[in-house]
């Protein structure tokens, strides 16, 4: 039996979400305590998979990463393998009834212990062909350095596993270093922090690692003090690989549309900019090559027919 805050969706919702601004990382992990609550039953991981991908597929949404990570859904016995199922389970599911593909993406949680991110990552490699896409390390990056966790990526990168992590969110470039020549990242999840250290700057760009920029959550989490200081403009004037996310679309109340209108308004981007920021996102997807340049020519003569232009090479 779950005890909610509340159970007006109203009041429930406020509880869920961040209003304005919390202290830190940490406070805004927080929220998802209440999340988890209700996430404990193979039966709701499906039903949650299936409508974060049905709303997806509805925003325009064609190619979906979600990540989670299984260790945070055993309160009731429920086992890591049966909470994978059902979450391949629900996405599976909506791929039948929705144009959308999607892939999951296991996350080792760095304030928990370096062996449990080893577990996770064996479970990775046991569905590498079944949906799992990737690995990753979340949670507070404060005093949890990567490097601690390097069993796992090494298991991971033996197993040619696609690897991100969350790093330069809540902790300097050291972390993003740390994520790139500990753990072999090929994308860096926030990355907000990098133009602190010029030189890993270029390494970032010269080899097309891309960041994955999360505006709302940025600000809500005080990684930036308002919008107006994210360092997006100056990454994209540089040339970086980026892509827009919503990191949680629940906690930061937002969808991938609020995300690219939220760019437009604050930073003036235009349609030709979103283009790059969509291509450099299926660029740097977690699919093979094959399917990858299908989905960029597919989705890169979409863009151009609404902007009626002759489709440029990709």
């Amino acid at each position: 039996h779950v005890t909610l805050p509340s159970t007006d969706p109203d009041i429930l919702r406020k509880a869920v979400t961040v209003q304005g601004q919390v202290k830190n990382l940490e406070e805004y992990i927080d929220k998802f305590r209440i999340t988890l609550s209700v996430l404990q039953t193979p039966e709701a991981l499906r039903r949650v998979a299936f409508e974060l991908a049905e709303d997806c597929a509805r925003e325009n949404v064609k190619y979906l990463e979600v990540r989670y990570s299984p260790i945070l859904h055993n309160a009731y016995g429920m086992t890591p393998m049966e909470s994978i199922d059902a979450v391949l389970e629900g996405l599976e599911d909506a791929e039948q009834e929705y144009d959308i593909k999607t892939g999951v993406i296991i996350c080792g949680i760095r304030s928990i212990s370096p062996e449990s991110s080893l577990r996770l990552a064996e479970l990775a490699v046991a569905y590498k062909y079944r949906g799992v896409v990737g690995f990753d390390l979340a949670g507070a990056e404060e005093n949890f350095p990567a490097k601690d966790h390097i069993d796992a990526f090494y298991l991971i990168r033996n197993n040619n596993i696609n690897v991100t992590l969350h790093a330069g969110e809540a902790f300097g470039p050291k972390s993003i270093h740390q994520a790139i020549h500990y753990c072999g990242a090929n994308r860096i999840g926030h990355g907000t922090r990098l133009k602190e250290d010029g030189d890993l700057l270029n390494y970032v760009n010269d080899h097309r690692i891309c960041l994955e920029i999360c505006l709302s959550s940025n600000v809500h989490t005080m990684t930036i003090g308002k919008i107006e200081q994210h360092p997006i403009q100056f990454y994209h004037d540089y040339g970086l690989r980026l892509s827009l996310n919503t990191d949680n679309r629940l906690i930061s109340n937002t969808t991938l549309v609020d995300e690219f209108m939220l760019a437009h308004n604050t930073f003036n981007f235009n349609m030709m900019d979103f283009k790059d920021f969509i291509i450099s996102g299926f660029k740097s997807a977690f699919l093979h090559h094959r399917e990858r340049t299908l989905m960029i020519k597919q989705v890169a003569d979409q863009i151009d027919d609404y902007l009626g232009m002759k489709s440029e090479k990709y």
